[in-house]
């Protein structure tokens, strides 16, 4: 399985457009949320997107559960499971629903790590990146599920993939 995941856009489409063209190959296009955007936009036709605090669509899904290629995956934006502290309520929602993969948003911060042997990764802001990765610019996650083990690559807008930031977890 591989996926691409982009969050927090604030209002700019472009950057999912691009994103698209770059990357017409995925087996899933996932968008956790924040996109000031209407649900009926073209561009969630392809994107599986949920609603973030700055959605005020209620179309939008709060959390949305997709099955990819044998893989679980949860989706949330975050902010309703105080990701900014702690990721325990996150990881039970997808624990409840037997997720494999978690993927969230709403810190602007790029992050992957396993919790109770599911990977959960935030891509970041594509728009308004926070931490300590935010002067590379505005970022997003290909993740790869496979029998070699579970793989995060972060690109930036600019840069595309940037290779020191892979992250490879044991399946």
């Amino acid at each position: 399985m591989k996926i691409l995941v982009a969050s927090d856009t604030h209002g700019d489409d472009l950057i999912l457009q691009e994103l698209l063209t770059e990357y017409p190959h995925m087996d899933g296009y996932f968008y956790c949320g924040d996109s000031e955007l209407r649900a009926s936009n073209p561009l969630f036709q392809q994107w599986q997107a949920v609603q973030g605090n700055m959605d005020y669509d209620p179309d939008f899904p709060l959390t949305l559960t997709a099955h990819v290629a044998g893989h679980t995956i949860f989706m949330a934006h975050g902010h309703k499971y105080a990701v900014g502290w702690r990721r325990d309520e996150l990881v039970a929602a997808g624990q409840a629903v037997g997720a494999d993969v978690i993927l969230y948003g709403h810190t602007h911060v790029a992050l992957a790590e396993v919790h109770q042997g599911i990977l959960v990764v935030n891509p970041g802001s594509i728009s308004q990146p926070r931490g300590e990765l935010a002067s590379l610019g505005g970022m997003y996650a290909v993740v790869t599920v496979d029998d070699d083990g579970r793989r995060v690559e972060y690109g930036t807008r600019t840069q595309g993939i940037i290779p020191k930031l892979t992250r490879t977890f044991a399946v």
